[in-house]
């Protein structure tokens, strides 16, 4: 059986640019902004009010999201609508979230288990 080819060696300035992405979703609202828009676009209100932060917290922090191009917005009437730029990122975050979502269910259903 043949292995794979060896993949194709990683310039710095990719590394970087990737290692940066990462680093911009460390932030916990950052990540949720990004996950709520992954599932449908919305306006910063509503945005704050989903993630418990206030308008001026998520506007500064869709500001950093859309810098980096993980985020657009189009006016909509009176409102901005943001949503998704960049699928790619966005279902990252999506894995890690439902990965650690799934990872507390079993332990929730160790510890049941193990407490009866």
């Amino acid at each position: 059986m043949a292995a794979d080819p060896p993949p194709p060696p990683l310039s710095p300035d990719l590394l970087q640019d990737a290692a940066a992405v990462f680093g911009l979703l460390s932030a916990p609202v950052r990540l949720h902004i990004l996950w709520l828009l992954a599932g449908s676009e919305r306006d910063v209100g509503t945005l704050a009010e989903e993630t418990g932060q206030s308008v001026a917290t998520v506007s500064h922090h869709l500001g950093k999201l859309k810098l980096a191009g993980l985020v657009r917005a189009r006016r909509h009437g009176k409102h901005q609508i943001h949503y998704v730029d960049n699928p790619h990122v966005a279902h990252i975050a999506q894995l890690a979230i439902d990965h650690h979502r799934e990872l507390r269910a079993e332990q929730s259903r160790r510890r049941r288990t193990q407490a009866g």
